[in-house]
């Protein structure tokens, strides 16, 4: 009991942050508050767009960004993550929000929060690794697509439509735009997203989204453009911690929300996380410590009356190109947002709708890399395939649905690959010009087949088939020191093999069974099937020595066997076997 106490002990001490993080902090730091600076900037209109999508409002959105943002900073495991409300996530909280309301958003972040904390208690982290990147690529085409659609009603001028589903909102959104046009709104969208388009691609350093969404805001202000409406009132400061939300009989309800979204917190975070990875020299992040700090950010957002958060690629790629090399720049980034809410509320709440919109769509654009999909497209039909189907399933379904679905599609696809690898096939029982010997054991109605590859559950009813379909033999030889994976499926029809084949009256002997395949054999009674009267040997000349002892003791050996069976070379290994 102490021992295990002691291991829970060291395990949580290992998420929480270290002496080196903290000197981190002291490095360069006027890099890092520049770099914290740029980013506070191009997370603003950010922020408050992520929050009037999820249904919570802009309020809700900067106590996401400033509460969620510092503490995933300090506790995650990336010196370079930047957290905050993200595109990805308000898809799966507006149909939360429909269903539950804002206090049914509130209480699945804080359930979503402990999961993560959980996970990365578990060491769940390190699964990362194995999502495969057509699933990602997918994934994010699919997030984008939904974003965009996500921004029409404010981008047209129209309420937002009922529904939880973005196609059938997106339509009526288009219906009520068609019997009542706002090209106000229509202006100031197209106007906003291609000034950050067109502007990042001639100046990339310079944070475009705030200066398109500060012109919006003049010109609708000094036009007096009625039709271009406003955030709307801000608090002049975060709210007091409270859980008056929290419902206790309706966590079981919303416990299939929180799941979903825990599941994408941790994919999009430890993503981006990878993502600052690749962009940089010498960093590396701590899945576990990440998911551990999006854990404590998702706990103490809701108290707030935030949205659930999780690493943000693009306020991430922008900490990076900025020059941050600690979590420094990430904190900045969080306090400055703070004072944005305590001092420019008044300022903030005039920003137009429409602006935002924009801001969200350039932000959808930018989030799809043609180059790599193409790329992706054309490296395989199978990766294609988990593409496109990711994609769609994310735009109609919901997206920890669509990661699912291209997990398991990539799964079956590789073992497809994989069980194709499998070879079944006759070949000559010794090395070297025998041809005597070899016609020898063909009159004798005794022949050999060499498996290869891994003979397991999606391989090894072909090798039944196969296997059991041969004829005018009287002893098989299975050489079985070149199958690399057995699993109890392949055994079992090994097994099933043997005894359909002992029930035509022929023999199988196997030869070079490896060490680590024997107690799957032995669990499930091969190894006692093939011992029974000695037909399990070590190489294939004592295969083949054995099955003539066998034809001889039952009297069906021809005068065709007077060439001797060779004993094997040293120099034979794994041939003979």
């Amino acid at each position: 009991m102490t021992s295990g106490l002691r291991r829970a002990a060291a395990r949580l001490t290992a998420l929480l942050p270290t002496r080196g993080d903290l000197a981190d902090l002291r490095r360069d730091p006027r890099r890092n508050l520049l770099a914290g600076l740029t980013v506070a900037i191009v997370a603003l209109p950010l922020a408050l767009g992520f929050g009037v999508s999820s249904g919570l409002g802009a309020a809700a959105g900067l106590a996401t960004a400033v509460v969620a943002g510092a503490l995933a900073a300090l506790f995650g495991g990336s010196n370079l993550q930047v957290s905050g409300p993200t595109g990805a996530m308000t898809v799966v909280l507006m149909p939360i929000v429909g269903a539950y309301g804002p206090t049914g958003v509130l209480t699945v972040g804080l359930m979503a929060g402990v999961m993560l904390v959980t996970l990365a208690a578990l060491r769940a982290g390190r699964y990362m690794q194995y999502v495969p990147a057509p699933v990602v690529e997918g994934f994010t085409l699919g997030i984008a697509c939904v974003i965009a659609l996500q921004q029409l009603p404010n981008a047209l001028g129209v309420p937002k439509p009922e529904g939880d589903r973005v196609l059938v909102v997106t339509w009526r959104a288009v219906e009520e735009f068609a019997r009542h046009p706002n090209w106000t709104a229509v202006a100031l969208t197209v106007s906003v997203a291609a000034v950050m388009l067109v502007g990042g691609r001639l100046r990339p350093t310079v944070p475009f989204s705030i200066v398109a969404v500060a012109a919006a805001t003049v010109v609708a202000q000094v036009a007096g453009l009625d039709a271009a409406e406003p955030i709307g009132a801000l608090p002049s400061g975060l709210p007091a911690p409270s859980l008056g939300f929290l419902d206790l009989g309706s966590l079981g309800g919303l416990l299939a929300p929180a799941v979903a979204v825990a599941a994408l917190a941790a994919l999009e975070s430890l993503l981006s996380a990878s993502v600052a990875d690749g962009m940089t020299v010498g960093q590396r992040h701590d899945p576990d410590r990440e998911l551990f700090g999006q854990g404590l950010a998702n706990i103490a957002a809701p108290l707030f009356g935030g949205v659930p958060a999780t690493g943000a690629i693009a306020r991430t790629a922008v900490n990076v190109r900025t020059g941050a090399g600690s979590r420094l720049a990430a904190l900045t980034h969080a306090a400055i947002l703070a004072v944005i809410v305590f001092a420019a509320a008044p300022l903030v709440s005039k920003i137009p709708l429409a602006a935002l919109a924009g801001v969200l769509l350039a932000t959808a654009v930018r989030m799809v890399e043609v180059g790599s999909l193409r790329a992706m497209a054309r490296a395989t039909r199978s990766d294609a395939l988990i593409l496109v189907l990711t994609a769609v399933a994310t735009l109609a379904l919901d997206l920890v649905y669509a990661v699912i679905i291209g997990l398991v599609v990539a799964g079956a696809l590789a073992l497809r690959a994989v069980a194709r690898q499998a070879r079944f096939d006759q070949v000559p029982l010794d090395r070297g010009d025998h041809s005597a010997e070899e016609h020898a054991l063909l009159a004798e109605h005794i022949v050999a087949y060499r498996i290869d590859g891994p003979l397991f559950f999606a391989a090894a009813h072909r090798f039944l088939l196969e296997l059991t379909e041969v004829a005018d033999v009287r002893v098989v030889i299975l050489r079985m020191s070149r199958v690399s994976t057995l699993d109890a499926t392949g055994a079992l029809v090994l097994k099933d093999a043997v005894e359909k084949l002992a029930r035509r009256g022929i023999l199988v002997l196997a030869s070079g069974i490896r060490p680590d395949q024997r107690q799957v054999l032995d669990s499930l009674g091969v190894l006692e099937l093939l011992r029974h009267d000695g037909r399990e040997y070590a190489t294939t000349p004592e295969a083949i020595r054995g099955a003539r002892a066998h034809l001889e003791s039952a009297g069906l050996l021809t005068a065709v066997t007077a060439v001797p069976a060779r004993k094997p070379r040293a120099s034979d290994g794994e041939a003979v076997r």
